[in-house]
């Protein structure tokens, strides 16, 4: 589900040097993930903490994957789609399917928190799914290519959900001095995400059946792919630099919500001891107390102050973001696609709440925090591998 949008206007990179960071670090002016320069300079310092602390931390993302408390969703997969008119989709292949896990396989401390935590403000950031009996499994159905092609689904994304309108949005829509812009870069950077895992799912592939059948497959080439899609001459030659700025965001929604999560820890219900040292293992790395990584929520926030008024925009976009997965014809990607949105949303909320100073960790649902954390092990799985491509 990942076809990258229209080419954008390719506006002037930025050769001012960055802050410094606590811990020192060479300016960055160049990403090791592209080859593309930087357009905004205040992020450099956070993309190097990222790029030294992923070694040692998506392993960790990467095992936390196997715990209910991250792996069990309770999904509408037979929700209409309202925003686009669409023919019945036929995928390319069976991997496009998921079904429920059986009801005794999902954790009744599971199923208890999700109807109990059920309720949400209609002028919130996000909007789940009402919780059903059926869940599904991350771990079941992982990210898989498929050949699905979301083209027009990321197209009303980019172009209806997006912001456009002033001078300064269409001259520069990812770093003008807005926090539009902002949205637009963070959602950008999900897409450039979706974009890293089909590549890395489409090489798997490849590499696994002795390459792939155009006949099945629009696109069989990954290092082809990857170029259009996220390098520096692509169609969004800011792709891998915004897939950092959203990542930087949940980083810092992770450490904004690290109390409630060790709460729910103690509490068992994440689950056994073994499972939480995992966790803990992940809250207690030294990449979330990293000052640089508050780039991209400093900036976000510092906007949103400016114009807090407005900023019922970004909820309601952020609504129709997860809404508008329900037009992803291809189960697998629309239950991916879903995790992914709900947890840029929960970030969303924690970095600015209603008016821009933040949002109330208390008033987080589990499904939320699930989300939240298994999208930072999809984002920092997409930038290992941009860095694997330039390697």
């Amino acid at each position: 589900f990942a076809p990258p949008r229209t080419a954008r206007s390719h506006h002037a990179t930025t050769t001012t040097t960055a802050p410094s960071s606590s811990l020192s670090r060479p300016a960055v002016t160049a990403l090791a993930a592209c080859s593309a320069p930087l357009h905004d300079a205040s992020l450099a310092p956070g993309i190097a903490a990222i790029d030294a602390a992923l070694p040692t931390l998506s392993p960790l993302l990467s095992e936390l994957r196997s715990l209910p408390y991250f792996r069990l969703y309770s999904c509408d997969m037979l929700a209409s789609c309202e925003y686009i008119p669409q023919d019945l989709f036929e995928c390319y292949t069976e991997s496009c399917e998921i079904y429920p896990v059986d009801d005794e396989d999902v954790p009744n401390d599971i199923k208890r928190a999700d109807f109990d935590e059920h309720e949400f403000e209609l002028d919130g950031w996000a909007r789940w799914d009402m919780p059903s009996d059926d869940y599904y499994d991350t771990s079941q159905f992982p990210e898989d290519f498929t050949g699905y092609d979301g083209a027009d689904v990321w197209r009303f994304i980019h172009d209806r959900i997006g912001f456009h309108d002033g001078a300064e949005l269409k001259a520069d829509e990812y770093d003008a001095d807005d926090w539009k812009a902002d949205f637009n870069k963070a959602v950008s950077g999900l897409h450039a995400m979706v974009s890293a895992q089909v590549v890395r799912l489409m090489g798997e592939k490849s590499a696994a059946e002795g390459g792939l059948d155009p006949d099945s497959y629009a696109w069989t080439d990954p290092t082809e792919e990857f170029a259009r899609r996220l390098g520096p001459r692509g169609e969004t030659p800011e792709a891998v630099e915004n897939l950092y700025f959203t990542t930087m965001l949940l980083l810092s929604g992770v450490r904004a919500a690290r109390d409630r999560l060790l709460m729910d820890c103690e509490s068992g219900r994440v689950g056994d001891a073994g499972y939480c040292d995992v966790l803990k293992s992940i809250l207690s790395h030294p990449l979330l107390d990293d000052p640089s990584i508050e780039a991209a929520s400093l900036r976000l926030r510092e906007h949103a102050l400016n114009d807090s008024n407005n900023l019922w925009e970004a909820r309601m976009r952020t609504r129709d973001l997860m809404r508008i997965m329900n037009c992803v014809q291809c189960n697998k990607c629309r239950f991916h696609g879903k995790i992914s949105t709900l947890g840029l949303s929960t970030a969303l909320q924690l970095t600015l709440g209603h008016r821009g100073g933040g949002g109330d960790v208390a008033k987080i649902h589990r499904v939320e925090l699930a989300a939240l954390v298994t999208a930072l092990g999809k984002f920092s799985s997409g930038i290992d591998l941009c860095v694997e491509m330039q390697e």
